[in-house]
């Protein structure tokens, strides 16, 4: 369903989004998240509580990557395009895909089906993706 090609209001979209992600309690979030590494289901799921120190920071980050890939997944946006400009979102998707269907199964049944839609239908969302995932099996196999 996404746009088959970006124009101007793709661009003015992107640079919104990129914008909103300087604002100083969204950059915070976004390094936290960025720092967070879950090497299995306790921790991936300890972030997903009230209690955790992080619970904000992922719930203000997993959110909005969700609200922007939404816009592709709904044609407000070229996927490809936004894809390009929001490789962060695929980062945070590939510590969370491991853990996808037993989240969904146990926690949030809809959970980050727009991220899931973009790695899809987006050649440039699965590159992204592709590579962060590898990255991260590398990263704790020498661990």
């Amino acid at each position: 369903m996404s746009k088959e090609t970006p124009d101007h209001h793709d661009a003015e979209i992107v640079m919104k989004l990129y914008d909103l992600r300087r604002e100083p309690v969204m950059r915070a979030s976004r390094n936290a998240i960025a720092q967070w590494m879950p090497k299995n289901w306790e921790d991936f799921i300890a972030v997903t509580q009230p209690q955790h120190h992080d619970n904000a920071a992922w719930r203000q980050v997993s959110s909005y990557f969700e609200m922007a890939f939404g816009f592709a997944r709904h044609g407000v946006v070229n996927a490809d395009f936004l894809a390009e400009n929001t490789g962060e979102g695929m980062l945070l998707f590939a510590k969370v895909a491991p853990h996808l269907e037993r989240f969904r199964k146990e926690t949030a049944p809809t959970a980050f089906r727009n991220a899931e839609w973009m790695v899809a239908n987006s050649g440039e969302a699965k590159k992204r993706f592709e590579m962060f995932r590898t990255r991260f099996a590398k990263m704790f196999e020498a661990k």
